[in-house]
């Protein structure tokens, strides 16, 4: 019963499966001015809009 359940729930949403493949979750390392350590910031963006948020 698991396998048709689950595959029920996949072809059901198909479309909204593949919109969720166009986003990336983008981790960039910042060093901060006071302690000198390196803080993250983390952002689901687009993947078209990767190198924009890294080059920020």
């Amino acid at each position: 019963m698991a396998k048709a359940a689950k595959t029920a729930i996949k072809t059901k949403d198909q479309k909204a499966a593949a919109e969720a493949k166009n986003w990336t979750k983008v981790i960039k390392p910042v060093l901060s001015p006071k302690t000198g350590a390196y803080t993250f910031k983390e952002a689901i963006v687009h993947k078209d809009k990767v190198k924009e948020f890294l080059s920020k």
